[in-house]
């Protein structure tokens, strides 16, 4: 099976994105997100864990309903006011709701209620949605995993797992009992317990074949069910009417180019994976002869793409690395989780308007991709930006929607909660990627993690931004067409010490020196043996000078130190100015210091900065520019979502930095603030992001934001990247 990139595909529909409204093909945008915690019954901790792992819509497509595994309940969300989702309260569980499907205003619930690993047990669970109560209950005997209907929702079939314990034998197959499918007749959304019929799965995989793991339940038009197993890298076609096996065959193989395959703090999409086992999670009937399979490789493989097969298992198309790849770069690449690279799981189809359209979701990635069924190799139209780690998907399409479903809440560490979001098509452009890379000497440039921005001197439009320590072994300037939209990343400077790339930085800010090279600012951690400092690149990326902070500084130091450097002056009146992020030991409470560092006389002062009040969390800085007579500074809170309150770009007058020498009294610098970059940051309809790192204004006078994505770990990977305009209208 030929597989080709789709890069050409992807760049033509970036391309196509600069084209007047009227003439573009439809898109989605994401036009809402609903946190789930919203959903908790009155009076529980609003800091509950909670989880959106699979939803269905009702017929009218008014109302969502959401599996919820960790409150053991699944929660329900009004959407007839798509772009204002409202609380629809929630129905527990005496277990764990793992799949949900709506029928005639009943919503049909898999609940896992085992035991344990050897003593699964699970109901199919019945609740009537304008009452929210549980009808009924039928005994599945089994722990389930997924639900689906057929097409006029007289048959249900459910897939039993009975999952394996991870920690006895590593997980290894088998592990009693085994699985199998369930199917359920019904009538107006009112289950039918006694005409439950078992279909045996055993004796057909090649791999663990006395212990199938069923994983994903498909039907198409013929009431034919598709079936993964996944752990057996297996699928099988069952008739749904008589529960009769129709035809089954092994998921295969497939080796992979131009991936990365090490967990090093580095991209590099150069690496080869042979003969991985596909492992498919979710599958989808695009039509009554092929289905697409999400290869998630979660056991032993790592396939990283998905597959269209015929129903008699031969291999339509290959996607092989080239969603993986475009997920690369828009800087979703998820390093620190490389064994199953993006790792797709869920997947969704549907028609809109003429178009059949299937979407990939790729769990850490937190990304879907939206294709166009061809009926030949299909055609990447987009990639949507989804919460963190989308795990289900419902298409309506008489309303123009997708909603995704992200199960990750990361409320304990003081990250994003589980969010619902929700995506409509229309006429426009597409809001997001809104940065992406391209190739140098042949080698796509991956990218995440950006933190300082500065101008290209003489150059409008064009910036060059840093990396910080997430990318520990592959410390980065890339260099930023900003005119292009999305913004493109059009070079990479790789920043070297002694001709091998540097170790122990953490680039947080950085300014040309007006020769070609640059001064980046590092910021120090002593457990990582980092050290605060100032640090100089040739024009060819090598370091020639790592300056040390002065004893007057050292002896007050703290993590949180130099997050931006800009320059004032030329030649031997020029100045450097670090903005320390948070207050160190010798600072009252709520000033932090601007600390300056003139080259030619080796002499080091400071001013103290006054910061802005919060609630909770904490608040410091993230950037500073100088243009004209002002020095421009990020301010912000470390809070995410609803919690955020303080992302602000502030302004200090160059005549007023005048720096007072360390361990003496520092004058305060008065403050005027320029932009609050909420609003801004709500723009592509998601949460509001914590980490506003970078600030520059280009030779022409326009400013620009970006934000760190923290290398998409324990985040959704969105860098939002945005023009302010003028900033001297401001």
């Amino acid at each position: 099976m030929k597989t080709r990139s789709l890069t050409a595909a992807l760049a033509a529909v970036l391309a196509a994105s600069v084209a007047s409204a009227a003439s573009a093909e439809p898109v989605f945008n994401r036009i809402a997100s609903f946190a789930v915690a919203d959903n908790l019954p009155e009076g529980k901790d609003k800091a509950t864990p909670t989880s959106a792992e699979i939803i269905a819509a009702s017929e009218d497509g008014n109302t969502l309903v959401y599996s919820d595994s960790p409150n053991k309940a699944i929660g329900i969300i009004n959407i007839t006011d798509a772009k204002a989702p409202k609380a629809g309260g929630s129905v527990a569980f005496e277990g764990e709701p793992t799949s949900v499907a709506v029928a005639a205003g009943k919503a049909l619930v898999a609940v896992n209620t085992r035991e344990s690993f050897v003593k699964p047990s699970g109901v199919l669970a019945q609740v009537d949605l304008a009452s929210r109560k549980i009808d009924a209950t039928c005994d599945l005997g089994g722990q389930p995993d997924s639900i689906a209907l057929n097409k006029d929702k007289t048959i249900a079939a459910i897939a039993i797992e009975n999952e394996r314990d991870e920690d006895v034998n590593d997980g290894d197959l088998p592990q009693m009992p085994a699985g199998d499918l369930v199917l359920v007749s019904l009538k107006d959304g009112v289950v039918d317990c006694g005409s439950l019929k078992r279909v045996t799965l055993t004796g057909l995989a090649d791999v663990a074949g006395d212990d199938p793991e069923p994983e994903f339940v498909s039907f198409n038009s013929l009431d034919e069910v598709a079936l993964t197993l996944q752990e057996n890298n297996y699928i099988v076609i069952i008739d749904g009417k008589t529960g009769a096996v129709k035809s089954h065959f092994s998921a295969g193989k497939v080796s992979l180019e131009g991936v990365d395959t090490k967990k090093d703090g580095a991209l590099k999409f150069t690496g080869e994976v042979k003969d991985v086992a596909r492992e498919p999670d979710a599958v989808k009937w695009l039509d009554d002869d092929r289905l697409v399979v999400a290869n998630e490789g979660d056991w032993k493989g790592g396939a990283r793409g998905f597959t269209i097969f015929g129903k008699d298992g031969k291999v339509l198309y290959e996607n092989g690395a080239a969603f993986e790849r475009e997920i690369a770069r828009i800087g979703h690449y998820p390093d620190k989780r490389n064994k199953k690279g993006v790792e797709p799981e869920g997947l969704e189809a549907a028609k809109f308007g003429d178009d059949n359209l299937f979407f990939v979701l790729a769990e850490r990635a937190s990304i879907v991709g939206v294709y166009k069924d061809t009926g030949a190799e299909p055609e990447l139209l987009q990639l949507l930006p989804s919460g963190v780690s989308p795990e289900g998907a419902v298409a309506i399409p008489s309303r123009n929607l997708l909603v995704t479903a992200n199960e990750v809440d990361l409320v304990e560490d003081g990250g994003a909660r589980s969010h619902v979001m929700l995506y409509e098509r229309a006429e426009g452009e597409a809001a997001y990627p809104q940065i992406v890379s391209t190739e140098k000497d042949g080698e796509l440039i991956g990218f995440g993690a950006l933190s300082g921005l500065a101008p290209v001197k003489d150059k409008p439009g064009m910036l060059v931004a840093v990396n910080d320590s997430f990318y520990a072994s592959q410390p980065t300037i890339f260099t930023i067409d900003a005119t292009a939209k999305p913004a493109k990343i059009v070079d990479a400077l790789r920043i070297t010490r002694t001709g091998a790339a540097a170790q122990k930085l953490d680039s947080e800010g950085l300014t040309p020196d007006g020769e070609g090279g640059y001064w980046l600012a590092n910021e120090g951690d002593a457990d990582k043996l980092y050290a605060h400092a100032i640090i100089h690149v040739t024009e060819k990326g090598e370091i020639d000078k790592e300056i040390a902070i002065p004893a007057e500084l050292r002896a007050h130091e703290k993590r949180f130190g130099f997050e931006g450097i800009t320059s004032v002056g030329e030649g031997d009146d020029l100045t450097l100015w670090m903005a320390v992020q948070r207050e160190w030991g010798d600072d009252e409470k709520g000033f932090v210091k601007l600390v300056s560092y003139k080259p030619s006389s080796k002499e080091w002062g400071a001013v103290r900065y006054p910061l802005e009040k919060t609630e909770s969390g904490w608040v410091g800085l993230s950037e500073i520019i100088a243009s004209g007579d002002y020095a421009y500074i990020i301010e912000r809170d470390n809070l995410i979502g609803q919690a955020a309150k303080l992302k602000k770009l502030f302004r200090v007058a160059l005549a007023d930095l005048k720096p007072a020498k360390l361990g003496g009294d520092l004058p305060v610098v008065k403050k005027e603030e320029v932009r609050d970059l909420i609003p801004d940051l709500k723009a592509t309809n998601g949460y509001v992001v914590d980490k506003v790192e970078g600030f520059t204004i280009d030779a022409a006078g326009n400013g620009f934001v970006v934000t760190d994505n923290d290398g998409v770990d324990d985040s959704s990977g969105e860098t939002l990247f945005f023009g302010i305009g003028p900033i001297n209208a401001m």
